[in-house]
């Protein structure tokens, strides 16, 4: 199959990205300045924030600020993670374009991310999925750990397809792949992917990986070659897993779209502009920019 002409990138920074930030909570206003930014690259979809208990993941209690801050801009998505009915109900209030319930392919690490097994989080998902329905708002569904879990090892493509399955039979618009660990190596990927893509249509599949172990661009243009079209990632490569010991940030933004230009597949995303944008997210956090082109943009700049 040959790449796809056009890819939407599905910007995880705000949300995926610093959640798991360590330190002080971050300020709400860096938070939709972020946004802002990310936007102005020409991002059409970006998760801002994630309605979920503050005592589990502090960064995010300030997400119904987060949306009230942000300047909305007409045609884009400003998506919010909405585990239960009660976080549903957060993000409605909060004028959330999509939202986003969340499963795992392994049975381990559904109990230590969400504390119930996989048939017991899709259950919750289902009043979410019709609470969503009924307010006419679209609904994402991730499955995680596709690629391998921290507690269980090697996870069976048809295992995916099967949670990948459920989810989409219960309204989810749209699966998001997610190798949580980032131990996915290209032939592992394409097997997966086949196997769920006998199950959900491709056309209504991401791929969400991250890049632990140096593989993510490998995997990525391995789906693309399959015709996946849509792609998480998160600027400056933030964020990273609580429940995945070692697994570092999202691939990098910078990074998935050096490639995507390189290929000659349209986003609609200024890569200068996002390139600034890492720079600026990571100084402001006090770390490392995760992103390799962002460094070396950067370096190149400097000469």
């Amino acid at each position: 199959m040959a790449f796809p002409k056009r890819v939407r990138l599905v910007e995880m920074s705000p949300r995926d990205g610093l959640q798991n930030e360590p330190g002080p909570v971050i300020p709400t206003a860096v938070k939709a300045r972020l946004i802002k930014r990310l936007v102005e690259c020409g991002l059409t979809h970006v998760e801002a924030a994630s309605f979920v208990s503050p005592r589990w993941v502090p960064q995010m209690a300030d997400a119904s600020d987060v949306m009230a801050l942000i300047e909305r801009k007409p045609g884009v998505c400003y998506a919010a993670l909405t585990p239960n009915l009660r976080g549903f109900e957060g993000a409605l209030a909060a004028g959330a374009g999509e939202v986003a319930v969340f499963g795992a392919a392994s049975e381990s690490f559904s109990q230590k991310n969400i504390n119930c097994s996989i048939a017991e989080s899709l259950e919750r998902f289902f009043p979410v999925i019709e609470a969503a329905k009924h307010n006419g708002i679209p609904v994402r569904g991730y499955v995680s750990t596709v690629l391998g879990c921290p507690y269980e090892g090697e996870i069976a493509p048809a295992k995916v397809a099967e949670v990948a399955k459920a989810l989409f039979d219960m309204g989810c618009h749209e699966i998001s792949l997610g190798d949580t660990i980032g131990t996915g190596t290209p032939v592992k990927a394409k097997r997966m992917l086949e196997a769920v893509a006998r199950q959900v249509p491709v056309e209504h599949l991401a791929a969400h990986f991250h890049d632990t172990y140096g593989q993510a661009l490998a995997n990525l243009y391995a789906v693309l070659e399959e015709g996946v079209a849509v792609i998480d990632a998160s600027v400056a490569g933030l964020g990273g897993c609580p429940y995945a010991k070692g697994a570092s940030g999202n691939v990098a933004t910078e990074d998935v779209l050096y490639m995507l230009d390189g290929l000659g597949i349209e986003t609609g995303v200024d890569l200068r502009q996002l390139v600034a944008t890492g720079n600026w997210i990571s100084y402001r956090l006090k770390r490392r920019n995760g992103s390799k082109v962002g460094l070396a943009l950067a370096e190149a700049d400097s000469r």
